[in-house]
């Protein structure tokens, strides 16, 4: 069952955190009531908890009444079928997933995912009314050979070319430099904000008005410390947080680092 009721985007910075393959279920309520705790007050950023497939069902029961959101890590290319072992659009929906983490490069990597492929996943979700966090990004030898904007054309133009400019409307990109990923050695804000300008600049090259609400965040190894500079940059819509998640008190200062009245 697909939903036709997406919302409009929030003009808040948005802070996601990626729980990866972590949790349990007495684990995952102490977290998230740390969450909700310290993010009382928060109102400067939109926040969402993207968890594995097994926790949706405990995580909609802890945060349907809340101001955050949640999402899954994955989904499927196909509505249904013989497919063992995948999980569709329409299953996230049946849990209240608003978001869904696209082409992780931990997944790409170790599952061989093509661009195509991770093309195919993006449309499906955006066709069942979910937000796509697609993530895109170079490996160390690709940025040392100056070729990083070259890989993250190529993976961006996939969906352009088969979608139209159009697929990245009221969708969210996260760039992630894989060199950067649980190595505790972030991108600068200057090689982000680079980054993030080319991104917007090739989606608006085929779709400026998609472009237009385009969210655009920065992922691999985001901290309280980084965050503060990374999260002030203009162009930086937000972070997409891995091991940090994993801590409520440094996950809210992650958040905490969104500027007062910051619009995207």
């Amino acid at each position: 069952m697909s939903r036709s009721d997406t919302t409009l985007p929030s003009p808040h910075k948005i802070v996601v955190a990626n729980w990866k393959m972590h949790g349990n279920l007495a684990r995952n309520h102490t977290l998230v009531d740390g969450y909700l705790q310290g993010l009382k007050s928060l109102s400067q950023a939109d926040v969402v908890i993207c968890v594995p497939y097994p926790y949706l069902a405990q995580i909609q029961s802890l945060l349907s009444e809340t101001h955050v959101a949640w999402g899954a890590q994955n989904l499927a290319k196909y509505e249904e079928g013989a497919y063992t072992g995948e999980v569709s659009a329409g299953m996230l929906c049946d849990f209240g997933a608003q978001y869904v983490i696209i082409g992780h490069s931990e997944r790409s990597t170790a599952y061989c995912e093509s661009d195509e492929n991770i093309a195919e996943k993006f449309m499906m979700a955006k066709r069942h009314g979910l937000t796509p966090i697609l993530c895109v990004g170079e490996t160390l030898l690709e940025r040392e050979a100056g070729v990083m904007e070259r890989v993250v054309g190529k993976q961006l133009e996939t969906i352009i070319r088969l979608f139209g400019g159009e697929a990245f409307a009221n969708s969210i990109v996260s760039y992630e430099p894989i060199w950067a990923i649980g190595t505790g050695l972030a991108a600068s804000a200057e090689q982000a904000v680079a980054m993030h300008q080319f991104i917007r600049d090739t989606v608006s090259a085929a779709d400026k008005s998609a472009a237009d609400t385009l969210k655009i965040l920065y992922g691999g190894s985001v901290n309280p410390q980084n965050a503060v500079q990374l999260l002030n940059q203009q162009e930086i819509d937000g972070a997409l947080v891995g091991r940090c998640s994993l801590n409520a008190e440094q996950f809210i200062k992650i958040c905490q680092a969104v500027p007062e009245n910051s619009v995207v």
